[in-house]
């Protein structure tokens, strides 16, 4: 059975009004008496019902957006197209980062429930499926973002990561290139990536070498360290792809302090075509994400949902595209 209001008033020792004014943050309660009633009801799973709340017509008009690294171009970009539209709309929203760790997860999904956000958005890198499933339990609105769980019927908002792995791929092996090397993240969307890189590769005959092949969480310093590798290869590539546009950075920084030139020696290119891609030295090839796209069409389905417009859950599925700038060339002969 689901968790009360009496269950927390009973294991925190303290009466149902007080409980109900933690909730409402009402009344004057010492902070002491605050945080033990917070503190019972994160272990009891307890929360506000938030279906409730949009029956008698309280909601807040507030989204709550849990993103992995905020610091990431992609995922700030996003926030900010998102951010946008919800204004435009008449509704806010409250952005979290989980550095990839479920306790941070649990943390704040508890802290938006307690806030009784009308909605979550949750975008790639979250892995607590289980607590999503207990989000569905509770009937709260919730749209994916860049991320899929095939399990659920939920709102979902990504870009075809297979076939922008592919485009990648084929561009470089186009300009004459045989050894492509790839900088994989850990998230969901690297898996359909990796597949296009393979298929790529198949067409157009070239051989894997999983020697050319490393995962690793996406910061510039990664992307230098996994380039820095390749070029120690016996036969290090010609040619990198790179899974997003931070790791493409700390790969070009990589080839830069080895004495080589980008892209007469080696070609690179990257992934989300963030604001950093056209700025960096020189202008960084990508694939391009339509990001105010995806911000407005998962802020118009979730707000669609909230508001009672739309109930049958959508998956819409994006068309990414090759940017050419000066980071890719031809294989020097």
């Amino acid at each position: 059975m689901k968790p009360t209001i009496y269950d927390v008033a009973n294991a925190a020792g303290v009466s149902i009004a007080t409980v109900s004014m933690v909730i409402n943050n009402t009344g004057r309660i010492s902070t002491r008496t605050r945080n033990k009633v917070l503190k019972v009801m994160d272990e009891l799973k307890y929360y506000p019902s938030a279906a409730a709340s949009t029956l008698t017509g309280k909601s807040t008009r507030t989204l709550g957006l849990l993103m992995p690294n905020i610091a990431n171009p992609f995922y700030s970009e996003l926030a900010r197209n998102m951010e946008d539209r919800a204004d435009e709309l008449g509704y806010s929203v409250i952005v979290c980062s989980t550095d990839y760790k479920e306790e941070r997860e649990q943390k704040y999904v508890s802290l938006f429930l307690r806030k009784q956000v009308d909605g979550f958005i949750i975008t790639s890198g979250f892995n607590n499926v289980g607590l999503i499933k207990e989000l569905i339990d509770q009937q709260i609105p919730i749209i994916l973002v860049a991320y899929n769980i095939s399990q659920f019927s939920l709102n979902t908002v990504s870009v075809d990561d297979y076939i922008g792995g592919y485009q990648a791929t084929a561009h470089l092996a186009e300009l004459g290139h045989q050894r492509i090397a790839v900088i994989t993240e850990t998230v969901q969307s690297s898996v359909d990536r990796i597949r296009g890189y393979h298929n790529a590769l198949k067409d157009y005959e070239l051989v894997y070498d999983e020697d050319l092949c490393i995962e690793i969480a996406a910061t510039v310093a990664n992307g230098e360290k996994a380039t820095e590798q390749f070029l120690k290869l016996k036969e290090p590539p010609t040619a990198i792809f790179a899974f997003n546009d931070i790791l493409a950075l700390g790969a070009m920084e990589a080839v830069r302090k080895r004495g080589l030139s980008i892209p007469e020696d080696i070609s690179i290119i990257g992934f989300d075509d963030t604001l950093l891609a056209s700025y960096s030295n020189p202008p960084l090839t990508t694939i391009a994400q339509p990001l105010e796209d995806i911000g407005d069409q998962a802020i118009d389905l979730i707000v669609a949902e909230i508001e009672g417009k739309k109930r049958a859950a959508q998956r819409i599925m994006l068309l990414p595209e090759l940017v050419v700038r000066k980071s890719t060339g031809p294989l020097k002969k």
